[in-house]
């Protein structure tokens, strides 16, 4: 007997198993990796210092001028950035190119302009400091012997011994331990900002000598000198020191009481652009240091100058002779 059931064949269309393809994976992992770099930046940025975003934020701003006032590179990749082209890529309307017209910018302007930047920075840095000391719990023991403030020079620092909490032994140029830890600590947020140092001894009333120096102006300088070098061993440039003095008790702190110990202390001033050129002897006015200068008048004869100057007179010259002269 036959069997007229039909036979049903079914045949399964087998797939490869990349029918879908993996651009999928692509793309999740460039999310991936964007979310990644997304929450990277927001960790850099909670662990940077305002000094330091206030930095970053002023590159991005004018990555050109911003290198003429502060740290050249931010991220130093060996190139440098150059001017745009004399002729903008912008069609006009009658279809000729035209040049880009250069913004005049006066001079005065400028310099406002780089003033404003400079007490930014210094204001900045000052927070910086204040901040690392108030955060330290070394450093928060002694800040009653840190003075931070800012003045025509710049931002000046003044560490100042306390009445029985020396910076140096006496009569010596040997430091503590705890006044080289604050320099230590101050070493490399002084290093952020490109403005030169300027470093001095003070000493009281008291007058100190001893087999290695003859009296306070020799034991100052040392003692700034020793300052100078703590600073370069916390990894601050020594390049970027303009100037170590000393002023022994010259310049008195606390001039009520010349022998108070806040006389003896150590002035560090981040020095302004104005004061650094003042201090190296570049010329601040509108001629070069190489360009030609008005003709001055012919000297005056010896007598003449002496009158006027009035210098072998006893006494102060009155008004009455001067609105004579």
């Amino acid at each position: 007997m036959e069997n007229s059931q039909p036979i049903i064949i079914k045949r399964v269309k087998r797939y490869a198993s990349n029918t879908h393809g993996g651009s999928w994976k692509i793309a999740f992992a460039d999310f991936m990796t964007a979310m990644m770099a997304f929450f990277l930046v927001l960790w850099l940025l909670s662990t940077a210092t305002p000094l330091q975003r206030a930095i970053i934020s002023g590159y991005f701003k004018d990555p050109v001028g911003f290198t003429e006032t502060a740290s050249p590179h931010v991220i130093d990749l060996g190139g440098t950035p150059t001017p745009a082209p004399e002729r903008t890529q912008n069609i006009e309307q009658d279809g000729v190119m035209s040049e880009a017209q250069p913004q005049v910018v006066s001079a005065e302007e400028i310099s406002t302009l780089s003033a404003l930047l400079e007490f930014e920075r210094m204001e900045m840095l000052r927070i910086e400091l204040q901040n690392k000391i108030e955060e330290s719990p070394e450093l928060q023991r002694f800040k009653d012997q840190v003075l931070i403030e800012s003045t025509r020079d710049g931002l000046r620092i003044q560490i100042m011994d306390a009445e029985n909490r020396p910076m140096f032994d006496l009569s010596s140029a040997r430091m503590q331990p705890y006044f080289e830890d604050i320099l230590l600590a101050m070493a490399d947020t002084l290093a952020l900002v490109p403005n030169k140092l300027s470093i001095s001894g003070h000493t009281d009333a008291r007058q100190y000598s001893s087999k290695d120096f003859a009296g306070n102006w020799e034991l100052s300088t040392m003692r700034a000198n020793a300052a100078r070098r703590a600073l370069v061993a916390g990894s601050y440039p020594e390049e970027q020191v303009a100037q170590v003095v000393g002023y022994a008790s010259s310049a008195l702190f606390d001039r009520a009481d010349p022998f108070s110990p806040m006389n003896r202390r150590i002035d560090i001033v981040v020095l302004t652009r104005k004061a650094q050129q003042a201090l190296e002897g570049e010329p601040n006015n509108a001629w070069g240091r190489d360009a030609e200068r008005p003709a001055q008048e012919d000297p005056l004869p010896a007598g003449e100058v002496r009158e006027r100057m009035n210098l072998f007179r006893d006494g102060p010259l009155q008004m009455d002779e001067l609105k004579q002269q």
